[in-house]
């Protein structure tokens, strides 16, 4: 009678903790997903810091360094090389205040239902030229072999099928010239065209850009959806995932500053 009362016990012991388990994993990836970027969130977010500073940037592209030689008057303000800061702000996967770059797709998990995978990166680096009232060149490049999701065996997932450990970095850089609305440090927003390379496969992206100027700071925002086969990318499977889309939205949030 011992023993049968022990078995039950230890039986009741065990459903009880994986159970908990179980709800704690559901728990983590409901909870998981942070908001998809916004300009309003981020500009919020860096006047809660303060002004930022201007950074120093130690290397820069021999086409960029060109470019600045080329500039032999600034005919408005906001003229020059920006150059992406890492400095301002700080970057977790829960909260993000800084540059980043990252992704999100729509999952179908087994008992949990619809939920959001979301992974980010923030280390990037990049500049931006401005030029007589245009956008003239944008490059920006991101670690995919930093990205972080809410759990690290997705963070394993998500880099294995991104192929990081052969293509580690993603990159995109502007098609061409972009005239610039004028603005008084209020809000803008613009359609640009670009060269989106991931997994070492470029094509051609269009991208509605949100950007603002916050005293020394450019912050820009965006996203634009992309197909996985596109990049030769295989979504991760599981048993937990029931389907997940082929298809998924590639954002960003960075801050822009000049020497």
């Amino acid at each position: 009678m011992g023993s049968r009362r022990a078995v039950i016990i230890t039986t009741s012991v065990l459903v009880v903790v994986i159970g908990a388990m179980v709800a704690y994993g559901a728990w983590r990836v409901l909870s998981g997903a942070p908001d998809k970027v916004s300009l309003d969130a981020a500009v919020a977010s860096l006047e809660e810091q303060g002004a930022s500073q201007p950074v120093t940037v130690e290397a820069t592209s021999d086409q960029f360094q060109e470019d600045v030689a080329q500039v032999t008057t600034v005919n408005a303000p906001n003229d020059g090389v920006w150059y992406v800061d890492s400095n301002s702000g700080s970057f977790t996967f829960d909260e993000s205040s800084g540059s980043f770059v990252g992704f999100r797709v729509e999952e179908e998990l087994a008992r949990i239902g619809s939920t959001t995978a979301v992974g980010r990166t923030g280390e990037i680096q990049g500049e931006l030229l401005i030029e007589d009232g245009q956008l003239v060149q944008v490059s920006v490049s991101a670690d995919l072999s930093a990205i972080v999701t809410n759990d690290s065996r997705r963070d394993r997932a998500a880099r294995h099928a991104l192929n990081v450990s052969e293509n580690p970095m993603a990159t995109f850089v502007l098609a061409g010239p972009v005239p610039l609305p004028e603005t008084d440090d209020s809000p803008v927003s613009i359609e640009v065209l670009g060269r989106l390379t991931i997994n070492g496969i470029a094509r051609d992206v269009p991208l509605v850009l949100d950007a603002q100027m916050v005293d020394n700071t450019i912050v820009v925002v965006g996203s634009t959806e992309v197909t996985f086969a596109d990049y030769d990318v295989t979504v991760p499977s599981a048993i937990i995932v029931v389907s997940a889309e082929d298809h998924g939205i590639v954002e960003f949030q960075v801050l822009f500053t000049r020497r």
